[in-house]
């Protein structure tokens, strides 16, 4: 548990400080904000048959939104910033490990973000393939790449396990008022549409095993100098 804290803490200061260094800079919003909405879109593409799923598509749906699309986990990380040792004392540890999980992940694509936009320049504002392509490859950084979605593979692990837990589910559920009582609503409300968005999977693994293998393919082209997977 402790271990679950400390790293709690260290990823949401830096998520914070991300976001607060993006915000201060109006034009670096919105080209953050065209980005991300653009990056959206791709990733609709390329896992429009998981989104349709019966089965499958709630999870698709909040994976590609709430987690590695165009949602803005800040509001999240601002909220749990400021309770964790309130949370430590209230949440099951399978809870923390999912919520640390999610904020790594926000931190680490809020930065690779920033430093797409750097890179991309004015072409920001008529993004298309070769030029999302071109500006990924210029800010390199494979690892941190390799490890985001790394990360949504844990998370992906982490959500699954929420529902493997029955104890956990009821620890929810009966978190709801005092989660927003104790001010952590906002982690407390994704938390919940997480466990309920994979409760209809049924087979976990093969879900996020489906998302990270394309998302890893897609790695692999770009640094090979491939854009034409992100019009797929």
């Amino acid at each position: 548990m402790e271990d679950v804290v400390q790293r709690l803490h260290h990823q949401l200061d830096l998520a914070v400080q991300l976001r607060g260094s993006a915000k201060a800079d109006p034009d670096v919003e919105a080209a953050r904000e065209r980005l991300r909405a653009w990056q959206a879109v791709r990733l609709a593409r390329t896992h429009a048959d998981l989104l349709a799923s019966p089965n499958m598509g709630p999870a698709a749906t909040f994976f590609l939104t709430d987690v590695y699309g165009s949602n803005d986990l800040g509001k999240l990380a601002l909220d749990v910033q400021r309770v964790v040792p309130i949370m430590a004392k209230l949440l099951p540890t399978a809870a923390l490990e999912t919520a640390a999980d999610a904020i790594e992940l926000h931190a680490l694509s809020e930065e690779l973000d920033i430093a797409m936009v750097n890179a991309l320049g004015g072409k920001i504002r008529k993004l298309d393939a070769a030029a999302y392509g071109q500006a990924y490859r210029g800010v390199g950084r494979r690892k941190d790449r390799e490890r985001q979605i790394a990360l949504v593979e844990d998370l992906g692990a982490s959500l699954g396990r929420l529902n493997d837990q029955p104890f956990v589910t009821s620890a929810l559920k009966l978190m709801r008022r005092p989660a927003r009582v104790a001010g952590f609503g906002e982690l407390h409300t994704f938390l919940e549409r997480g466990r309920d968005a994979f409760h209809k999977i049924g087979n976990t693994k093969k879900f996020v095993d489906l998302i990270v293998s394309r998302e890893r393919k897609l790695l692999k082209a770009l640094f090979a100098g491939d854009d034409s997977l992100l019009d797929q």
